[in-house]
């Protein structure tokens, strides 16, 4: 429940602005969690959110990735909490998550610029990575699987 929590948080940072602990309860609420302000807190040390300006205040953002230990620290983290299997076929990869978690791997790949991948498509626990050339869609299936497995 919490790793799925953690993932709509993301998602709502990305779409929305969030102000305060009290308006991420709220959205939360509305989609479905049962949060109190304490647990929205602690989400919010785990996940090491950032309150950054803008012109009406401040609110809440997901952290730079230089800030968290860099990318790779956080990519292999989620890949390892919520990547269920991986596979391929011809030019493209196709990664099976956790229900709610297809859309922030996806983010993820698209985020780390991999030279190969040109770009994704998620569903809710379904990822399509398309690769060129496909000669490098092994190299990119071990690259993932060594994430998932370290």
């Amino acid at each position: 429940m919490k790793l799925r929590r953690h993932f709509t948080i993301m998602d709502i940072l990305s779409k929305q602005r969030i102000a305060t602990q009290e308006e991420l309860c709220e959205v939360l609420r509305n989609n479905g969690f049962d949060v109190t302000q304490a647990t929205v807190s602690r989400d919010i040390k785990e996940m090491h959110l950032v309150k950054i300006p803008d012109k009406e205040g401040y609110h809440y953002a997901l952290p730079d990735a230089k800030t968290t230990g860099g990318s790779y620290e956080r990519m292999r983290r989620i890949f390892k909490d919520s990547i269920v299997s991986l596979d391929y076929s011809e030019s493209l990869v196709v990664i099976k998550t956790l229900p709610g978690a297809a859309q922030s791997v996806a983010s993820l790949v698209d985020a780390s610029n991999h030279q190969s991948i040109l770009g994704t498509v998620a569903g809710d626990d379904t990822l399509f990575i398309v690769v060129k050339p496909k000669e490098a869609v092994v190299a990119v299936i071990e690259e993932f699987e060594q994430l998932v497995n370290d």
